[in-house]
């Protein structure tokens, strides 16, 4: 018997690299829902609390940084792991994200989907407790 699939919400706008991280996850055996912004998102976590989020900063209405300050701030979603995955890489932006309580800030132009595989793997797998 296999272990239990683990649960990504990614929180994304584009929807190209939705379906290339869809394609990757499943064959890693992850379950993947999608969110097209925060407000989106909000309907989902009051469903199901993933294992992790990838999250974009760039979404229509409010922010990514916004979207994370909320997370945190809320006993429900804060322990959940958020790795930031955005076009926006300044070094403010990154320090940012970092502060909010992001595990991870990737730079899409970066990093490969393989690579932003990896990181996640790394980060459920170390997952015990998180404050």
């Amino acid at each position: 018997m296999s272990a239990k699939k683990k649960k990504i919400l990614v929180i994304e706008d584009d929807k190209n690299l939705v379906r290339l991280l869809k394609d990757a996850f499943e064959a890693d055996a992850c379950e993947l829902s999608l969110a097209l912004d925060w407000r989106e998102a909000k309907a989902r976590l009051s469903k199901t609390v993933p294992d992790l989020i990838i999250l974009d900063i760039l979404l229509p209405g409010e922010s990514g940084f916004d979207a994370l300050r909320q997370l945190k701030a809320d006993a429900g979603t804060r322990s959940i792991p958020v790795i930031i995955l955005s076009n926006l890489g300044q070094e403010q932006e990154v320090r940012t994200g970092l502060e909010l309580g992001a595990v991870d800030y990737l730079v899409k132009a970066d990093i490969s989907i393989d690579e932003v595989v990896k990181k996640v793997r790394r980060v459920l797998r170390g997952r015990k407790k998180i404050n």
